[in-house]
């Protein structure tokens, strides 16, 4: 969930040590739970205080043998990845000694929150516990972010098993990195990468620190700020840079967690660095497409409705496969889309879903729905924040296109037609030539 997905690009003549110059703000999630909320603020607060209390409420209604016992909230879930192996999933704390982390102390180098998602093997699986869709502190910091007055106990689990071990085959596994929106976190698309995962690729998610919500082993919540420097798509691309790195560290048996500790086993060795996709949403797909065009290494990307606003410009011509799924930012929309579309010189595809907006590609499209009639919203006010885009057809749309466009161009399996123009499994995709 990409809690304010604004690209802040710096002036030519602006020097490094100021803020940056915000241009343009592109529709965010705060600002659309904000409206959505204050249409109806005290109905929704008040319904969350009594889902809060619901449990507290049944208890004393069963004791005392007096009234009805109010239902329980349910908690939000998650749809289940479709793929033949279950999932597994581990993070990383990672440090960038190349890099000073301008954000953080004096002296202090870039560090990262990161999480590796995988095949688990089947017969394993069940024994290792289920992840939760952000840790404790992170879901609690992004709550207050958002203004969602929802009870954290309620927030969802993900099908991913934690420190499950890997299901091998002989082949090492292709990789998708994953960088999210502005402000956001890397869980905000666990469904399509749990997708992902769960048919074969190890996807690594990142957490842009201080412009994401993210909390360290050690209990630190770091949220975006405000005052210090801003991170541009480029220090984006620099995360992303750095992670593939470690993907390839993780293919050679090292071990790139600072704290050492004990991964999943199966994960050492079991990765393919020279097979490796890159992709993101908002922010990240800017990221994502300068990524690659820095690094030869990353053979295929994918944009979810990407500004590809930066400063520098994507100007340099990229001969790989590249996909972008638009909503918001569209060609006709666009100038920077328009001219970045005209630089991929490689096999290219330009889909769109009909009524989608910018949050209808990502875990809110399932989960602002589920929340919001939890609270009390009416379609109308969830609508202004997750589009009218039918939900369930929008999460069948990010878990089947993504995982057509890898398998095509890091597996080299054409499964479908899905990328060859109009399905009419999904009549509500637009093709743009």
């Amino acid at each position: 969930m990409d809690t304010t997905p604004m690209d802040t690009i710096p002036t030519d003549t602006a020097p490094r040590d100021t803020a940056p110059v915000v241009r343009r703000t592109a529709p965010t999630r705060r600002r659309m739970l904000g409206a959505a909320l204050a249409l109806g603020a005290v109905a929704p607060l008040g319904l969350a205080r009594a889902a809060s209390a619901a449990p507290a409420s049944a208890a004393a209604s069963a004791a005392t043998g007096t009234g009805t016992v109010p239902a329980a909230p349910a908690r939000l879930t998650l749809p289940a990845p479709t793929g033949p192996f279950p999932v597994g999933m581990v993070p990383l704390h990672l440090r960038d000694e190349s890099r000073l982390d301008p954000n953080a102390r004096p002296g202090r180098f870039r560090e990262l929150m990161a999480t590796v998602w995988y095949p688990a093997r089947v017969a394993d699986a069940d024994a290792y516990p289920i992840a939760p869709w952000m840790t404790a502190g992170a879901l609690k910091a992004f709550l207050d972010d958002v203004g969602f007055p929802l009870d954290p106990s309620l927030a969802p689990l993900t099908s991913g098993h934690q420190g499950a071990p890997v299901h091998r085959t002989g082949r090492p596994l292709p990789v998708v990195l994953y960088s999210h929106g502005a402000g956001s976190h890397r869980a905000d698309h666990t469904v399509m990468v749990q997708e992902l995962a769960s048919h074969g690729y190890a996807v690594v998610t990142v957490d842009h620190t201080h412009d994401a919500i993210t909390e360290f082993p050690d209990g630190t919540v770091v949220t975006r700020d405000g005052v210090a420097p801003g991170l541009y798509p480029k220090d984006y691309a620099a995360d992303l840079l750095f992670l593939l790195e470690r993907v390839v560290d993780l293919a050679n048996g090292r071990n790139p967690d600072v704290d050492g500790r004990t991964l999943p086993t199966g994960l050492l060795g079991g990765l393919d660095a020279r097979n490796i996709g890159v992709s993101g949403w908002s922010k990240g797909g800017t990221a994502a497409a300068l990524a690659m065009v820095a690094d030869p290494r990353i053979r295929a990307g994918l944009t979810l409705d990407g500004r590809m606003e930066s400063n520098p410009a994507v100007t340099t011509d990229i001969d790989r496969p590249f996909m972008l799924m638009t909503a918001t930012y569209t060609r006709a929309a666009s100038p920077y889309v328009e001219t970045f579309w005209g630089h991929l010189r490689g096999w290219r595809l330009d889909v769109q879903a009909t009524d989608a907006v910018h949050t209808s590609y990502g875990d809110d499209m399932t989960l602002i729905p589920q929340a919001g009639r939890l609270l009390g919203m009416t379609e109308q006010q969830i609508q202004s924040a997750v589009g009218t885009l039918d939900p369930d057809r929008g999460i069948l749309i990010q878990q089947a296109y993504p995982r057509a466009f890898f398998d095509l161009h890091l597996r080299n399996r054409h499964c479908g037609d899905l990328l060859d123009g109009p399905s009419k499994a999904f009549p509500e995709v637009v093709y743009h030539p």
